[in-house]
């Protein structure tokens, strides 16, 4: 069976036609490499208190204060901007500048980055 995948390659989408290489329909098996963007890793606010980890196969898992996965769902990065839909059916949107991520009234910041550096030194 072919599948086609958009992919972001150079700022712009690239569609792959794939064979093969997907889990059973159904199943949420993708393809890391077809799907991987720039934004993929963790992301965190200043204080520490929601870390949000981007994973290459379109998942994310949230988690807040000690609750880890308090919130995981599914993304969608077009450009600079992500749209977010929870399992509970819950979406939201961000949109990235560099390393700095505005989403729902939060900022986040990638994690190690100098703009995470900037946002902890700016707390203190």
């Amino acid at each position: 069976m072919m599948r086609r995948v958009l992919a972001l390659v150079g700022g712009g989408f690239l569609t792959v036609l794939l064979s093969g290489c997907f889990g059973a329909p159904g199943t949420g098996a993708r393809a890391a490499d077809a799907s991987a963007h720039p934004y993929v890793g963790m992301w965190v606010t200043a204080d520490g208190h929601i870390r949000q980890q981007l994973l290459a196969d379109g998942r994310y898992d949230e988690a807040r204060g000690d609750r880890e996965s308090a919130y995981t769902g599914s993304y969608r990065v077009s450009g600079n901007r992500i749209d977010y839909v929870d399992d509970t059916g819950f979406t939201a949107d961000g949109t990235f500048d560099g390393d700095v991520l505005d989403h729902g009234g939060y900022t986040f910041y990638r994690e190690g980055s100098e703009a995470h550096r900037r946002a902890i030194a700016g707390r203190s």
